[in-house]
């Protein structure tokens, strides 16, 4: 073990690594579903302090966010948007990735990875979809959760957009609030 890894306060020895290892576990449990009270008891600490844990880590609170989009010029910086807002699931494509996302997979194996693709996203409370007006239709009508669209254009585009990234900003900061949300187009 390193030095670094031991720190003395007091009389007592206290291990980095042990520590890390107990918040790994703690973490991993409550993922799974267990309760706090489950957790303190199984990991042998106070439900207080898993409480304060989650509270330490929290990014953000509410619903599961994803967001899906091609073929967008800036992908890069909605992604910096989507992961500083605290996104769970970001997929975004240029039109030259969208094509050689198509193009390298035989049929079977694309069914196979849009069905899963799908099926991930379906399991977010919202989701933004960011695509031509028939694509996000389409899209929107296999999802089960409350839908986002921003609407690149008319089908099909075969050229990057650029979205603005304020836009999308301000759309998931609103998702989060439904309720000051009214009739809005984005």
């Amino acid at each position: 073990m390193k030095d670094s890894e031991l720190l003395r306060i007091g009389d007592k020895l206290i291990s980095r690594q042990k520590i890390d290892r107990s918040i790994d576990r703690i973490l991993e449990l409550r993922a799974k579903g267990l309760s706090q009270q489950q957790v303190a008891a199984q990991v042998g600490v106070d439900r207080t302090f898993i409480s304060r844990l989650e509270t330490l880590g929290e990014v953000r609170k509410g619903r599961s966010m994803a967001l899906v989009g091609f073929p967008v010029a800036n992908k890069d910086q909605l992604a910096q948007v989507a992961a500083s807002e605290g996104l769970d699931f970001v997929f975004l494509m240029t039109n030259q990735e969208r094509w050689r996302y198509v193009e390298d997979r035989s049929g079977a194996d694309l069914l196979a990875e849009v069905m899963e693709l799908i099926s991930h996203v379906r399991r977010h409370d919202a989701v933004i979809l960011i695509g031509s007006d028939e694509r996000n239709r389409a899209a929107q009508a296999l999802i089960d959760g409350e839908v986002f669209r921003i609407d690149l254009g008319a089908s099909p585009i075969m050229a990057d957009v650029i979205v603005d990234p304020e836009r999308l900003r301000r759309l998931i900061r609103e998702m989060r609030h439904p309720a000051q949300r009214g009739d809005r187009s984005y």
